[in-house]
């Protein structure tokens, strides 16, 4: 399992969208797995759980997506990703973990 956590400022729709976007054209076996909104008051969140084929492990590695925004206007971002293991009793290979994390950071990085 890997984890990247961010406080980011900026409307909240454009930047779940750059997320969206750049994680489904940025991999050719990524996919949008399902979704979640909620809002109350002045506060919003949102979370997104995607998938992809990982080569490197020869498996499906998924990640999930979670942006907050309360009252002072921050977005909080955490993301974490899982599966990337083959192991039964440990984790022997989370490399397709850590590099699907690395694309949200380039995703990120560059808006």
């Amino acid at each position: 399992m890997a984890k990247m956590e961010r406080v980011l400022k900026g409307n909240f729709d454009k930047i779940l969208a750059v997320i969206e976007d750049g994680i489904l054209r940025g991999s050719a076996t990524a996919s949008l797995e399902d979704s979640s909104d909620f809002s109350g008051g002045s506060s919003r969140c949102s979370v997104r759980v995607f998938e992809r084929y990982s080569m490197l492990g020869s498996n499906r590695v998924s990640m999930s997506v979670t942006l907050f925004q309360g009252s002072d206007d921050l977005i909080y971002l955490s993301a974490i990703t899982s599966g990337g293991s083959q192991a039964m009793f440990m984790k022997l290979n989370t490399f397709g973990e850590e590099a699907f994390l690395e694309k949200l950071e380039a995703v990120l990085d560059r808006n």
